[in-house]
């Protein structure tokens, strides 16, 4: 149980893909996304570097569903974002909602809520053999119980944004597209700590130019990063 030490907000999704820049130019010219950041290794893509990005890793594809069913991203106008769409196929399941398959089988969201910055993270939903278990152990990794949303699905919420959790089967592939869930943290050390304390398996921890990480391993595989941004964070 990590609940001592309470994660701050959802900072980002990282996937792996074959094909970064078929993305990255998607996100950038359709739902208000600039690269953060680009490497060798990732591109880093979000509406605000200090709030809800996607981070694109470079993998050999192609890439399997797995634990991810899809990401979504949150608006103050659903009506002005789809704007963005023409050309798009996108599916509206419910009122507020839409969804569209990007590339790579990564489906993206858009969800019309209050917000601060539009096309910051609202949701990430996740295959979940079961859900309602599943969320109890999230509660234990820090985040916090929620009820559920439009879905009707089990969810916990961190810094307002959620992971719902829907029944179906996340497998184990060799090539997943969902490399893991980052949740911003004031001490990533606190959460080392913790994490050996209670005997939480630790998958690695990374000292970065900007950031200080602990990844561990939470249910059904699925990769926590709990990152803290040093002050030379200054991406923009």
């Amino acid at each position: 149980m990590l609940t001592a030490v309470t994660p701050d907000t959802l900072d980002h999704v990282a996937l792996w893909v074959a094909d970064r820049d078929r993305i990255a130019d998607f996100v950038t010219a359709r739902v208000g996304m600039h690269i953060v950041d680009r490497t060798d290794a990732f591109t880093l893509v979000g509406s605000d570097a200090r709030r809800g990005k996607l981070t694109l890793f470079e993998a050999e594809g192609p890439r399997e569903h797995g634990a991810l069913k899809h990401v979504a991203l949150r608006v103050s106008s659903l009506e002005s974002a789809l704007g963005d769409m023409e050309g798009v196929e996108v599916d509206q399941p419910r009122e507020g909602e839409a969804y569209m398959d990007v590339s790579e089988g990564l489906r993206l969201g858009l969800v019309e809520a209050p917000t601060e910055v539009d096309y910051d993270l609202d949701h990430v939903a996740l295959w979940s053999r079961s859900p309602e278990e599943t969320a109890r152990e999230y509660e234990g990794l820090g985040f916090v119980a929620a009820a559920p949303g439009p879905a009707g699905v089990s969810r916990v919420e961190v810094g307002g944004a959620f992971v719902e959790f829907h029944e179906g089967e996340p497998g184990d592939p060799e090539k997943p597209l969902l490399n893991h869930l980052a949740v911003k943290v004031d001490s990533a050390d606190e959460h080392i700590e913790a994490a050996r304390d209670r005997g939480i398996e630790i998958a690695d921890i990374v000292d970065a130019p900007n950031t200080y990480a602990v990844f561990v391993w939470g249910p059904e595989r699925v990769k926590v990063e709990y990152v803290e941004h040093k002050p030379t964070f200054s991406l923009t």
